[in-house]
């Protein structure tokens, strides 16, 4: 009996050993797998961790990408990119400033040859140049003369740079144009302003020096007057002839006194004489005038007068000079032309108001870009000319009310014409 329950204990005892060991082992499994799940936890959270990141990191360099096209697509500059391993230069990219500056639209650009766009006009010597440049890798910096699309004409100042990748392999250019049309003519006009003012500053010394000049002329001319008054009175009655041809050097000698005395007035900004004139006497004695330089030159002069014309008001040495000044100006535009020797003046009334004066020539004409600086102060076509004598012309013709223009014929050479008022006092 004693023996039985000693047995039972054992069993009892190994059942709760048993009990232990299970349960520590479960323990143990379950303490395992709760540190894979924390290791497995920590993996993906590390992992989840590296795809936010590179997540955030593609953002980020999306939106990069962005604010860089945005600031490209929204610079006032043409940008272009030009893939650099394709022997036809290819441009793959331009911004919308670049379209309008050119004037080609995104479908005549992207895929095209980025040197087929300078059109069929451009300097070939440059274009090869540039690419002779960046085929060597090198950058490109200067300032040309290009066209748009429709052929107008702007000044570009281009500035070309390689791109390379980390082998220092050039893979594409990006290129910058900027319009400085408006600038160049601003420095055009700042550089005429500067010359305009040396050459005021000469016509002033000159204007001295005239004045000068007049009064000493004056004196010899008075002289030659009265040596001819003298020898008109030594042969009184007798010698017609020579008494005559003593008359001519008078008129002359007094001619030219008059022209000196208005010369001489005119420097000093004295009003003009205006008084009645007739047009047609008027012309008629200024081509008298010049009738020897006419015939030297080999031209011919034609006179188509209108008839009846009222008088006119001005002055007579001013309204002279603009018409001897108009004159050589014809004659000097048929100079060059070996066909061209007639040249008409023809006076008529424009209106019931106005007097018309036309010096028409059969030269070479007035080029179009010159049309509108014509009457400018100081300017010249000629390289020996001051570019003062239209601008006097146009302004003694507006102190006199009327107005002075020029234009084109069509068939050849141009027409210069000028208008005065007829006299008030005469239509009364």
């Amino acid at each position: 009996m004693k023996k039985k329950i000693i047995t039972s204990k054992k069993k009892k005892a190994m059942a709760s050993l048993l009990k232990k060991k299970t349960r520590d082992c479960l323990e143990e499994k379950v303490r395992q797998q709760t540190d894979e799940l924390k290791i497995r936890d920590g993996q993906l959270k590390r992992g989840a961790d590296r795809e936010k990141l590179g997540a955030d990191r593609e953002k980020i360099a999306q939106e990069q990408i962005h604010i860089r096209t945005k600031a490209m697509e929204s610079a006032s500059d043409g940008i272009f990119i030009i893939d650099a391993k394709k022997p036809d230069f290819p441009i793959i990219y331009a911004n919308p400033a670049f379209y309008g500056l050119t004037g080609y639209s995104k479908k005549e650009v992207i895929g095209q040859n980025y040197f087929l766009l300078y059109g069929p006009n451009a300097d070939m010597h440059v274009l090869d140049e540039i690419k002779q440049i960046i085929s060597q890798g090198r950058s490109f910096y200067g300032e040309l003369l290009k066209f748009r699309k429709n052929g107008e004409k702007f000044w570009s100042l281009l500035r070309i740079a390689p791109v390379r990748d980390t082998k220092g392999n050039v893979t594409h250019y990006v290129g910058i144009k900027t319009d400085t049309t408006l600038m160049k003519q601003r420095n055009l006009e700042i550089e005429e302003q500067r010359e305009e003012l040396l050459h005021v500053t000469r016509v002033g010394k000159l204007a001295e020096f005239v004045s000068s000049l007049a009064h000493e002329i004056s004196q010899p001319l008075t002289a030659i007057l009265s040596y001819a008054q003298a020898g008109q009175r030594m042969l009184k009655d007798r010698e017609p002839r020579l008494r005559e041809i003593l008359q001519y050097i008078i008129n002359d000698d007094q001619r030219a006194a008059e022209v000196i005395r208005r010369l001489r007035s005119l420097l000093k900004k004295n009003k003009p004489a205006f008084e009645p004139l007739d047009i047609n006497a008027l012309t008629n004695d200024t081509v008298t005038l010049i009738m020897p330089h006419i015939t030297a030159k080999n031209k011919i002069i034609k006179l188509e007068l209108g008839s009846g014309l009222p008088m006119i008001q001005g002055d007579r040495i001013q309204l002279q000079q603009v018409l001897l000044n108009l004159i050589s100006n014809s004659l000097e535009a048929m100079e060059d032309s070996k066909d061209s020797h007639e040249l008409l003046i023809r006076t008529s009334l424009r209106d019931a108001d106005t007097v018309m004066v036309q010096v028409k020539d059969s030269g070479c004409g007035i080029p179009q870009e010159n049309m509108k600086k014509l009457f400018a102060h100081f300017f010249t076509s000629k390289p020996d000319g001051l570019g003062m004598g239209l601008s006097i012309s146009r302004s003694i013709v507006e102190a006199h009310g009327g107005h002075l223009e020029a234009e084109n014929n069509p068939d050849r050479g141009a027409t210069f014409y000028f208008t005065i008022p007829v006299n008030r006092d005469n239509k009364l």
